[in-house]
């Protein structure tokens, strides 16, 4: 049986539907109002998921004036992180607001928590599971101080190597993790398609006794859905209201309906997937007749001898298969034959006569 997750009674592994996730990120923009609007927005997609993060600037970086705290190229080029992060933060004082718009729009909602301070919140608003950011995989205490809370985890795995995606998962289960899913990721903003590489989603269920996914920073669907073909279980992708209204992720978010075009598109994808085989399936058992046989096609009088120009392959299937065409040119009509009548047997004289 191929390892399953259960979150918030949603089951989490191959043999399911995807699992797609709404990540809000700080597309709020600051304010509370829009982040309950995203809610409701995201819950209207279809989506399996909503996460946001729960950090404060000063809980995921310092507000320090050297070099390494400031960012260099891509979207955020020349931002401090404390700039970044205290536009972007999700206040810990929306998050029982939050938690309650999704109830009550009956969609899961869950975060990534930056810090034990983190945690120890969305444990007490009732998430059902945390989601651990790719910089934060090589974190192994927090890792376990969030597994120790005895629910899922979901790892991206963006920059770690194999030694160091296989530590976190480790450390997770041992930990008391109710489960690992990991998330293949690129860590840049935004990823390329050619940076994608979602071949690493099948080669990392080859490898990891866990659910495999996709966090896509990539502009569009294509990745999402290219990932499901691998055998992604999981799809994170960032969801804004609308580009043009800025943010700090919103050039590679995606909007309400291009988000529920994502979810559409990959549950299709999914069951598209199906299995391997050579049956004729029931659905195709009404096509069959209109496979191609041979067919008289000239008129043909009795002990005449049939050839290409009166005995041709056309469809329908009702006469006998093309593979026998050999097998009865150049031996005489048993009977008159008209055009229009399928070849069987008993119309061509045995090859003794």
């Amino acid at each position: 049986m191929t390892p399953e997750v259960e979150i918030a009674g949603r089951r989490i592994g191959a043999d399911h539907p995807p699992y797609v996730i709404c990540e809000l990120s700080g597309n709020h923009n600051g304010s509370l109002q829009r982040a309950l609007a995203m809610i409701d927005a995201a819950a209207a997609t279809g989506c399996d998921a909503i996460k946001i993060q729960t950090y404060t600037a000063d809980t995921i970086t310092l507000d320090v004036d050297r070099p390494e705290f400031r960012i260099t190229g891509g979207l955020w080029d020349g931002r401090s992180l404390h700039e970044l992060y205290r536009e972007a933060q999700t206040p810990y004082e929306w998050h029982a607001a939050l938690f309650a718009r999704a109830a009550e729009r009956g969609v899961t909602l869950f975060s990534s928590p930056f810090d034990e301070t983190a945690v120890d919140l969305l444990t007490g608003l009732g998430a059902p599971a945390y989601k651990i950011a790719s910089f934060e995989a090589v974190d192994l205490p927090l890792i376990r101080y969030a597994a120790a809370r005895g629910k899922p985890l979901i790892i991206s795995t963006g920059m770690a190597n194999l030694a160091e995606i296989e530590a976190a998962r480790t450390a997770a289960l041992e930990a008391g993790a109710a489960g690992v899913v990991l998330l293949h990721c690129v860590s840049s903003y935004p990823a390329e398609l050619a940076d994608a590489n979602v071949r690493t989603v099948a080669d990392m269920a080859g490898r990891f006794a866990s659910p495999i996914g996709l966090s896509d920073h990539t502009h569009g669907t294509a990745a999402s859905v290219a990932a499901i073909a691998m055998g992604a279980s999981v799809v994170e992708k960032h969801f804004t209201l609308a580009r043009a209204d800025g943010g700090p992720d919103a050039a590679f978010s995606l909007e309400p309906a291009e988000f529920t075009a994502l979810v559409r598109d990959c549950k299709d994808a999914w069951t598209a997937l199906g299995r391997a085989h050579y049956d004729v399936l029931g659905s195709e058992r009404g096509s069959l007749q209109f496979r191609r046989s041979l067919y008289v096609t000239a008129d043909v009088k009795a002990g005449e001898p049939l050839n290409r120009t009166n005995v041709r392959s056309v469809r329908p299937g009702i006469g006998l298969p093309p593979a026998r065409l050999d097998e009865v040119l150049g031996r005489p009509a048993s009977r008159d034959l008209k055009r229009g009548e399928p070849l069987a047997w008993d119309m061509v004289e045995s090859a003794e006569r």
